[in-house]
């Protein structure tokens, strides 16, 4: 047993200091996030599936048409599809992981099986939809056989029928993603590029209500732990994390990208999610916080076009422009393999505190401290100027006017441009 009487440890909190500092210095030493990329695309990655039972199994489709299934764990390619003409614009596993979905320019909705055909047997798919549309997103329902698609309006189909159930549409403009909410399960959201954010339910099949924002919203995911929590990627360089019940502000903006965001995934504990970016670069970001805790990038990897973040919370895989798909470690200096106990107990010991002393200056400065690449280190210094320039002319402004006519307006709530119901 140990004596906790301070008289008797006078040095506890000098030592622990020091053996802080220390923790976190090694840490950022062997903070090496990078595991390998899966090349052998032949043209840009569009969009990635993962599979609902399988940990090493996960899906890619790139603008040629093309659909790759890659075994992560010896970072192969296992099979290779030529599933549409033009890009391959969405797809999705079934829930039970038998088949599959994807649609592409083609106008066609297709749905493969998971396993490669037998010997002498044809790569064709199991079913194909011809739609009067291009559908630009996909995805299907967490419980049921029933996928949505989305490209002029939101469709509902059943696997077994060749017409949607119903079609959902609000406004008249071309959508870019539906997602289903994975605890929820008749709920989903979609993206328009007329800047809105509609969510729909199933079960009464008209639309529930839709938020207006600045700028067109590429993606949103929703949060697998909070039924009604969900992240929207926005062109503004953005992301923003909403509650479904209260539209008027967002929870939390998100801000530290320098370009559009493009895609955005949360992690399976909900506590976090990764975002992909035009700036060549992914963050990770804390779902309460507004800055992102990590930023990986490489000198190959061009415009990072989607992201997803695997099932059992450990790795990050990305498709980007240049053909490949990288994984990354979820944690940076995170050891791979198996641990000892001694080694577990001390990596417990140092989390513990490095939590204890975080907002120390000088653990906090090492701790977050990153290289970055040249173009977004100049950009982030151009728009912190451009962001203190606003500030100061909105103070003058408040500062020369009647008071009480230039109101303070949150950060939160500049974005949003209104809320339909």
């Amino acid at each position: 047993p140990r004596n906790y009487d301070p008289a008797l440890h006078p040095f506890e909190v000098a030592r622990e200091y020091t053996r802080a500092l220390n923790a976190t210095k090694l840490e950022r030493v062997f903070a090496k996030p990078f595991l390998s990329s899966l090349d052998g695309h032949r043209d840009g990655v569009n969009c990635m599936a993962k599979h609902p039972k399988s940990l090493s199994t996960v899906l890619s489709g790139a603008c040629d048409g093309e659909v790759k299934i890659w075994n992560l764990t010896k970072r192969q390619c296992i099979r290779t599809i030529q599933a549409h003409e033009g890009f391959v614009r969405g797809m999705c596993a079934r829930f039970c992981g038998t088949s599959f979905f994807t649609v592409g320019d083609d106008k066609t909705v297709k749905q493969w099986k998971m396993e490669s055909p037998e010997y002498g047997e044809e790569e064709e798919p199991i079913h194909t939809i011809l739609g009067k549309t291009v559908y630009t997103g996909i995805d299907h329902h967490w419980k049921e056989p029933v996928f949505a698609t989305c490209g002029h309006q939101v469709d509902i189909w059943d696997e077994q029928r060749t017409s949607p159930k119903c079609s959902l549409t609000w406004g008249f403009d071309s959508i870019s993603s539906v997602k289903f909410n994975p605890i929820e399960t008749y709920l989903l959201g979609s993206c328009a590029s007329d800047r809105n954010i509609v969510l729909y339910d199933m079960r009464k099949s008209t639309p529930l209500k839709k938020v207006i924002l600045n700028m067109r919203t590429n993606t949103l995911c929703w949060n697998p732990m909070e039924a009604f929590i969900f992240t929207a990627a926005n062109e503004d360089y953005n992301l923003y994390t909403f509650d479904m019940r209260f539209l008027e502000s967002p929870v939390m903006v998100h801000m530290d990208h320098v370009s559009a965001v493009l895609d955005v995934d949360y992690s399976p504990t909900g506590k976090e999610f990764v975002s992909a970016s035009f700036d060549k670069s992914i963050r990770i970001f804390p779902v309460d916080k507004g800055h992102s805790r990590e930023v990986y990038h490489t000198k190959r990897m061009q415009h990072v076009i989607t992201v997803k973040w695997t099932s059992d919370n450990k790795y990050i895989l990305c498709g980007s422009d240049e053909m490949n798909i990288r994984l990354w470690k979820a944690n940076a200096s995170e050891k791979l393999g198996v641990l000892a106990p001694r080694e577990k107990a001390a990596m417990n010991y140092n989390q513990k505190l490095k939590e204890k002393f975080q907002f120390h200056p000088q653990i906090r400065r090492i701790a977050q401290h990153r290289h970055l690449p040249k173009s977004i280190y100049c950009q982030i210094k151009e728009q912190r100027i451009m962001r203190e320039a606003r500030r100061r002319k909105e103070m003058n402004r408040r500062k020369h006017s009647k008071p009480g006519s230039v109101p303070f307006v949150p950060e939160r709530k500049k974005h949003i441009v209104a809320v339909v119901k």
